[in-house]
């Protein structure tokens, strides 16, 4: 009898510790939690994305597209927006004491010409951007065209590189600069793998801002109402669809603040690195990357 209570004891004690050591879940929990964190670490991942190739000449939303589509999963295009503003805002803190030069100096004549010059090329991307709108264009959902626009873009820059090297250096921005950067701008926006910073960057190299700082410093000024534009408007759209219900607005801010830091880390970066360096193996980069995926990726996929 002993014996026996000192079986049952015995068993209820290892069933004791067994549910104090080692708790299960119930499986519907666990599945759950795992797709939380499973989600989380994608959404990281896309701001740790979106903030690095923002604002490097290799296009961030090619780069988007083919890790939403293959690996990290889809997302609304209120996320893909929301999360270049977070880039976009990186910027302007980076860029905030020539701005605040621009608004609270625009007497000077200097500072009024380029603040000027900001707004036309906004407004023709602006413009022409709601143009392409109202024509349906829209993104496109297979790789081959982004992989293709990627090697083309690639080559591009490498010959835009050698003609801007033997022009004479010029920091001025042109009104002729101006407004092909707007359209440069429209253009990238609706062709991904182009590469909004590319676009802009080498076309105000090659038709008269050959200094390769001044040319990015336009640039990306000029990204910085593009994007937030390009944010609010597809906001505005969402709220007026009933669709902000439906958006997953914790992962939105997750991913903004992600994209906040690690483009703000990038931009330090390069506007350090082009002072001495060519945008050469970023073109190097893109026609590796672009030939990979055509060679991998079957076409139409």
């Amino acid at each position: 009898m002993v014996a026996l209570q000192t079986i049952r004891w015995t068993d209820k004690a290892r069933k004791l510790c067994d549910f104090v050591l080692a708790p299960e879940l119930p499986a519907p929990a666990l599945q759950h939690g795992n797709r939380v964190v499973i989600d989380l670490l994608h959404v990281i991942l896309l701001g740790i994305i979106e903030g690095i190739t923002e604002f490097l000449p290799i296009s961030s939303t090619g780069h988007l597209l083919i890790a939403e589509k293959f690996w990290l999963g889809t997302r609304s295009d209120l996320f893909n927006i929301g999360i270049q503003a977070g880039a976009i805002l990186a910027v302007t803190l980076i860029y905030w004491k020539r701005i605040w030069q621009l608004l609270t100096q625009w007497r000077d004549p200097a500072n009024r010409d380029y603040l000027l010059k900001l707004i036309v090329a906004f407004g023709i991307t602006a413009v022409l951007g709601l143009v392409a709108v109202k024509l349906g264009f829209k993104l496109p959902e297979t790789v081959t065209p982004i992989a293709w626009a990627l090697v083309i873009g690639g080559f591009w820059m490498i010959g835009a590189e050698l003609l801007a090297a033997r022009q004479p250096e010029r920091s001025e921005v042109t009104w002729r600069v101006a407004i092909l950067v707007g359209i440069a701008q429209m253009i990238a926006g609706i062709f991904p793998g182009t590469s909004r910073s590319a676009a802009t960057i080498f076309t105000a190299m090659l038709f008269g801002t050959s200094n390769r700082a001044a040319a990015t410093e336009f640039a990306f000024l000029v990204g910085i109402p593009t994007m937030y534009a390009a944010t609010g408007y597809e906001l505005l759209k969402v709220l007026k669809d009933g669709g902000a219900a439906h958006e997953d607005w914790s992962a939105l801010i997750v991913g903004f603040v992600v994209s906040l830091i690690v483009a703000f880390i990038a931009v330090k970066w390069l506007l350090g690195y082009i002072r001495t360096h060519t945008f050469t193996p970023f073109a190097i980069y893109r026609i590796v990357f672009g030939v990979a995926l055509l060679l991998l990726v079957p076409a139409g996929s």
